[in-house]
């Protein structure tokens, strides 16, 4: 079982690094990729995860491939694979911004009000080492910029509001 880093770690809050492109099909990063998707996926309520999260201080997060599809309304593959961003950059925003409903993976069980640009675009690299740029709006706008925030060493209770300890029921 991977491990998802919560809040307290200094992992959280490091500078990652980027990761040169003859390095993204090394083992070691596909592992890394592997160890992602399979923390992701061990949680219910997981739309996406950055690297940092599972203690690896590098520039990659994921977004699960049902909720790309169902945020982007668009079809994604034959799979429905979960998106690798590697080195991400956002290359633009909305000037429109509003608050948005957030909780993280890493700040279990606190959600709060984050305020957002409404749409985003990033710029990445693949798993496969392709160069590519996705345009989002709502929740995936909200979900690259949350990720990327991620990747720069912060959280969302940084800049939250409104903020709520809401543990399921049977951790109460």
């Amino acid at each position: 079982m991977v491990k998802i880093i919560q809040k307290e770690d200094p992992v959280l809050r490091a500078e990652t690094k980027e990761i040169p492109v003859s390095a993204i099909n090394s083992a070691k990063i596909k592992k890394i990729i592997a160890d992602m998707k399979t923390a992701l996926h061990s949680q219910d309520d997981g739309v996406a995860i950055a690297a940092p999260q599972i203690g690896q201080p590098l520039r990659i997060f994921i977004i699960s491939g049902e909720v790309y599809k169902s945020a982007s309304k668009k079809k994604l593959t034959p799979d429905d694979s979960d998106l690798v961003f590697i080195n991400p950059v956002i290359s633009s925003l909305s000037k429109t911004k509003k608050y948005m409903e957030e909780g993280c993976l890493s700040v279990r069980y606190l959600y709060g009000k984050v305020k957002r640009s409404d749409k985003a675009t990033v710029k990445a690299i693949n798993e496969k080492g392709h160069e590519f740029t996705k345009r989002g709006e709502g929740l995936l706008a909200q979900v690259f910029q949350h990720e990327t925030d991620h990747l720069d060493g912060k959280l969302f209770i940084d800049s939250a509001i409104d903020v709520e300890d809401l543990p399921p029921p049977s951790t109460k």
